[in-house]
């Protein structure tokens, strides 16, 4: 075998070698290894490394993770004007990976992400590190711990290779943030468009090559959202009612927006991955492939409506094949869901800040900064409008109304969905238009679908991402496809609360069928 087609064989598999019982449950399936060594893996090679591949690779030690990290640390370098990431810690991320590769020479054994290198939103609390949530009045918050979802990815030997740009503290869906030590996030795909929100530094990152897997957070579509116009994957898990039913659980360790809606998210480049790291993080066993042939996957005709021609073709043609490879489609609506997530979703999402953002801020130690202060260093003027409304309260009349009443019909109405029609999913676009141009004026201001009139970015790339997650059920975005102009499309899974294993395995069957979008030409 040549050096050449060695390599090509390597990309190709997810082999198990020497892989321990949970990286190997996740790397199932491999094709068996060459015996003899093979060749180093060029640094055009690494960078097209899923993170499970790249594990196998580091543990293997066919890749060491200390050149893996350079590679990495290069392409961050030299993909600065992305604005993916807020901090790159090049010295200390290579320091963990030098500890990784001393540890697999003198035959110690490794943990399940041994070197993976990850991004991490700069909402998600770091120890050591500034967490700034993209915002000027927290430049300077450096957090005594880690959230808790991070440190076991940590634990299992990950390595926090920088700190991901985001939407000002998170409150929306473009990532076009205008304080200066941030700027807009760029999208692979297209440096004029948007990354999408509000997890968009993690997703470029991600879809760059920069990491192959990262931490996101999702309120109302965060991860999903730009995973979606990026090209990647972005789990959003099940949220409930907090308490047992919250998969992950990271209280006062994210800047956050809402303890009823927040949540933290992976995102990486396969389904596979994902499944990897939310194995990692929740204890169990990573999902494995469910199988198409005779899934019953719900359709709902106004998640459908009035989409982008591009989005429609792509997500049409992934339709047809999943029909064809034996998916049954059951078209039928949610009666009243959107009247339903109105009466919701801003109700708790700009009330609850006014008490969890001080919580926050005392859990993290922080002192002499307070809700005000925060509010008047914004600088992106859709942010700075949504701490209008927080500031005078706007929303909270209806607070009450909506945390009990609102949201159990809201949530009662995904569970008889799901139920009554025996439902494993419902499938729709993750958002019904491919990714825009950058608005540096308003940060999130119109939009256009199909020529027609201007409409509210925000409310249009959140429609159908925003009422899964007031129900807080889990929701999974894939990539379906690239639009005739090149730029990525998503396609949703949304399951049953508490469903996010069997969702993941649903998307491993899907991903299977529709593959891999390529690199952005970057």
């Amino acid at each position: 075998m040549s050096k050449r087609a060695s390599r090509r064989a390597f990309l190709k598999t997810t082999g198990a070698l020497s892989a321990g019982p949970l990286l190997g449950a996740g790397l199932a399936g491999c094709a068996a290894a060459p015996s003899f060594p093979p060749p180093p893996l060029s640094p055009a090679e690494q960078l097209q490394l899923s993170a499970v591949q790249a594990v196998q690779a580091m543990r293997s030690g066919r890749l060491p993770a200390q050149d893996y990290m350079r590679t990495l640390t290069a392409r961050a370098d030299a993909l600065k004007d992305l604005n993916a990431l807020i901090l790159l810690d090049s010295a200390r991320a290579l320091e963990s990976a030098r500890r990784i590769d001393a540890m697999r020479d003198a035959g110690i054994p490794l943990p399940h992400l041994a070197g993976l290198p990850i991004v991490v939103k700069d909402n998600i609390n770091t120890a050591g590190l500034p967490t700034t949530g993209g915002t000027a009045a927290l430049r300077d918050v450096v957090p005594r711990r880690n959230a808790p979802s991070l440190q076991k990815l940590l634990d299992a030997g990950a390595i926090v290779l920088g700190k991901a740009n985001l939407h000002e503290l998170a409150f929306g869906i473009t990532s076009t943030n205008l304080t200066p030590f941030a700027g807009a996030v760029k999208n692979p795909y297209d440096r004029t468009r948007i990354a999408g929100g509000s997890s968009g530094g993690t997703a470029a990152a991600i879809a760059a090559r920069i990491a192959p897997a990262g931490l996101g957070t999702d309120t109302g579509g965060s991860t999903r959202i730009p995973a979606a116009l990026c090209g990647i994957v972005g789990l959003r898990p099940s949220v409930g009612n907090g308490g047992a039913q919250r998969r992950y659980d990271d209280t006062n360790a994210v800047v956050p927006i809402s303890h009823t809606r927040d949540t933290v998210g992976p995102m990486a480049r396969t389904v596979a991955d994902i499944a990897l790291l939310d194995a990692v993080i929740t204890g169990g066993a990573p999902a494995t492939a469910a199988s198409l042939r005779g899934l019953r996957i719900g359709t709902p005709a106004s998640f459908w409506e009035g989409l982008d021609a591009q989005v429609a073709a792509v997500l049409g043609q992934a339709r047809r094949r999943l029909a064809d490879a034996g998916v049954a489609f059951v078209d039928v609506d949610l009666a009243g869901l959107q009247a339903l997530n109105n009466s919701v979703s801003f109700q708790l999402a700009l009330h609850e800040p006014i008490a969890d953002i001080p919580a926050y801020l005392a859990a993290t130690g922080v002192s002499g900064i307070t809700l005000a202060d925060i509010a008047a260093k914004v600088s992106s003027p859709d942010v700075k409008g949504a701490f209008g409304a927080i500031l005078a309260d706007a929303f909270g009349k209806d607070y009450d109304a909506a945390l009990r009443v609102h949201r159990p019909k809201l949530q009662a109405l995904y569970a008889d969905y799901f139920a009554s029609h025996r439902l494993d999913a419902m499938l729709f676009p993750t958002t019904i238009l491919p990714a825009v141009p950058i608005d540096l004026a308003a940060g999130s201001g119109k939009v256009s679908i199909n020529g027609g009139p201007l409409v509210d970015t925000f409310g249009t790339f959140i429609r159908n991402t925003d009422p899964g997650s007031n129900a807080g059920i889990p929701g999974l975005s894939l990539p379906a496809g690239l639009t005739a102009g090149g730029l990525p499309v998503g396609l949703e899974l949304d399951g049953p609360l508490g469903s996010d294993t069997r969702l993941i395995a649903i998307g491993m069957a899907v991903e299977s069928l529709l593959g891999a979008l390529p690199a952005p030409p970057l």
